[in-house]
């Protein structure tokens, strides 16, 4: 990934948050239980957010003076785990861990992409992402331990 200004870089990042809208409604589509795919429409939602904040930055509307910075603790529960793909009749617990596994690579593609960047405001940029990364991965690895603790694992 060879990007030659901080435009390429926000449209990489806009195309890759539109990528992952696409997945959670899919996801949202192929379950049946009503709250379940309640929560992967929640995180459609968060990703067309994203997409709209990049896009608002890109146009020169919005800056990230306004943006909350803060560590978000990472369980690394998924860190381990081999790479899931998408099944037919996949159970909701192994799509939670499905979507904290892209989550986890989303967070360290953002993070090189940040140990890379020259820019101040690009660094900010990724910083941005990488926190909205991880309390994605971190809210889904919660969801998939409290389901688990209910069946008594």
């Amino acid at each position: 990934m060879d990007f030659k200004n901080l435009e390429e870089v926000i449209k990489f990042a806009m195309e890759k948050e539109k990528e992952a809208q696409e997945f959670y409604e899919d996801l949202s589509q192929k379950e049946a239980f009503a709250p379940n795919k309640e929560t992967f429409k929640e995180f459609a939602a968060e990703e067309a957010k994203h997409y709209q904040l990049l896009e608002a930055f890109l146009k020169g509307e919005r800056s990230l003076e306004d943006y909350e910075f803060k560590w978000i603790p990472d369980m690394k529960r998924v860190n381990y785990l081999v790479d899931i793909k998408y099944q037919k009749n996949m159970s909701y617990p192994d799509m939670l861990l499905l979507a904290a596994k892209r989550e986890e690579k989303a967070l360290a593609l953002y993070g090189e992409m940040r140990d890379k960047a020259e820019d101040d405001e690009l660094k900010k940029v990724m910083n941005m992402l990488c926190q909205e990364e991880a309390k994605h991965k971190s809210r889904l690895e919660t969801l998939y331990d409290d389901f688990m603790a209910k069946q008594g694992d």
